[in-house]
This record gives structure tokens, C-alpha cells and sequence, in this order.
């Protein structure tokens, strides 16, 4: 920011038509642009920047560098009829980039009374997230994507533009959402969901050569995969087989630890998969 009616450019830097609670609690080099509001129970740590006309409200902290963009909306009254004015957080982390119109809600009694996001996660224009939702680092959220409450998504995610995601939903890590999916079910980590209502279409191998992961890596995966979801049997049956023949593999392991822990919701399976035993 350049304008010469911000303060003390050691300190926190807030441009006077901004309206923040003296009891916030803002670290060293924060700016917060024109018209922004701040509420008294809000962190906003080292480096944070607030565009302009962004709102954070109840207790709600925000990691340094993060970047917030204008008409983003934290830290608000979750959008949960059971809701009941208890206190419960919103924690954003370090390095995040969240765009215009974006929504985060903190968590509330049933789910934890806490949402979180990682770091460096990024936010693209009018992307939601609910109450209670856990949002790992690195993930992507493409715009217009909306995550229902108790979400988990895992690090390294990507939600294409529009997809939406049903409450109580697991994204595993690395996992892909095509644009306008809508998800009701558990998607492993590495794979992909494309479709109203989504099915599992495959592995993520674009993402996986983009981080870097050895060819051989992706090979096991792809027949580790095969052996899943395309053998004869139940789900059940065809997990115990994938882990005899890839019990040392790390990755095929993340995957079976990922169906046997479970969740609310059944497994996104392909869209000729056989139903969970």
C-alpha cells in the first residue's frame, strides 16, 4: 500500500476509513486497506494484508502473508441452524491467498467448534468454507467451489471451478475435483472425481508427475488402483488384496488407511464399480 494517510510503517499500517477493534490483535507490517472491518477478537499475524472491504470477525486468526482480497467474509456466524452463539474459532494459516468474495465460517458444537485451513492454500473468487470444515496446505480451491460443513480435505487438493461438496465429505491428499463436480462421497487421496454425482475416474497422475513423484512411484499406483477397483469381489476383499501386494509401498498404503479409517459417507467409487460390501 502507498497511501500516505496509512500509519507507521514499522507497525501495523491501517488506512483511516477502515473500522478495527482496539482489542485486535495484529502483528508487525499487517496492512489493512479502505474500508475493512476488524473485530475485537480477530489475529492477524505478521505481513497479513487486507485488500480492501474485507471483513473478519469472532475469533478468528489469520497466519502472516496471508493475502485476503475485497468482500471476503471471515470468521461470521456459521450458516448451521443448530447454531446457538457458542464460541468457536476459525484459524487460517500462513501464506494463504483468499479472493474476492470468499467465505469461511468458524465450526460449532457438533463438529469441534473449530474450522481450520493449512498453509498456503488459495482461494479463488467466491469459493465457500463451512463450519467445521479441515482444510490441509497447498490445496487450490477454484472459483465458485462450495464445501458443505465437517469437510476434511486433504493437502494438496484440487477443487475445480464450481464443484461442490456434500457435508461430511473426505478429500484425500493430492486428490483432483473436476470443475461442477458434485461430490457425496469420500474421494481416495491421488484420485480424481469428475460428474453430477461424481464418480472416481482414474488417478491424479497429472499432479503426481507436477510434484515430482518417480514414474515407478506412479506405475505401482496405477496397478495398485487396477487391482482395486477393477477385480472381482467387494471393496473389502479387494483392499485386503492390494495391501498383501503393496503393503510397502507409501502411497498405496495412504490409500488403505484412507478406506479402512472410514467417514460419514461411502467411498466415490468408478462409475462400473461394485457397491461397498
Amino acid at each position: 500500500m502507498s497511501d500516505p494517510d496509512m500509519r507507521d510503517r514499522d507497525g501495523p499500517q491501517i488506512h483511516p476509513s477502515a473500522v478495527v477493534a482496539h482489542a485486535a490483535q495484529l502483528g508487525r507490517g499487517v496492512q489493512i486497506g479502505p474500508f475493512c472491518a476488524v473485530g475485537p477478537d480477530v489475529v492477524l499475524g505478521a505481513g497479513v494484508r487486507l485488500v480492501s472491504h474485507v471483513a473478519i470477525a469472532g475469533h478468528t486468526t489469520v497466519g502472516e502473508g496471508t493475502r485476503i482480497f475485497p468482500f471476503a467474509s471471515l470468521g461470521h456466524e456459521p450458516q448451521d441452524l443448530k447454531f446457538r452463539g457458542e464460541v468457536s474459532e476459525l484459524r487460517v494459516g500462513r501464506d494463504c491467498v483468499i479472493r474476492e468474495g470468499v467465505t469461511m465460517n468458524p465450526g460449532t458444537a457438533s463438529g469441534g467448534l473449530l474450522t481450520s485451513v493449512g498453509d498456503r492454500s488459495v482461494f479463488l473468487a467466491q469459493a465457500h468454507v463451512a463450519h467445521d470444515c479441515r482444510v490441509g496446505s497447498d490445496v487450490i480451491f477454484s472459483n465458485n467451489v462450495m464445501l458443505a460443513g465437517h469437510c476434511t480435505v486433504g493437502d494438496h487438493a484440487i477443487l475445480g471451478g464450481g464443484a461442490a461438496v456434500h457435508q461430511f465429505v473426505r478429500l484425500g491428499r493430492h486428490s483432483f475435483i473436476g470443475g461442477l463436480a458434485g461430490v457425496e462421497h469420500d474421494v481416495i487421496p491421488y484420485g480424481i472425481a469428475l460428474g453430477n454425482r461424481a464418480h472416481l475416474a482414474g488417478l491424479n497422475v497429472v499432479g503426481l508427475k507436477r510434484r515430482g513423484f518417480p514414474r515407478e512411484t506412479i506405475h505401482d499406483l496405477r496397478r495398485a488402483y487396477k487391482l482395486l477397483f477393477s477385480a472381482a469381489g467387494t471393496l473389502r476383499e479387494r483392499t485386503e488384496a492390494v495391501a498383501a501386494e503393496f503393503g510397502s509401498h507409501p502411497q498405496a498404503e495412504e490409500i488403505l488407511s484412507f478406506l479402512r479409517e472410514g467417514g460419514e459417507r461411502a467411498i466415490c467409487v468408478p462409475r462400473d464399480g461394485r457397491d461397498l460390501p
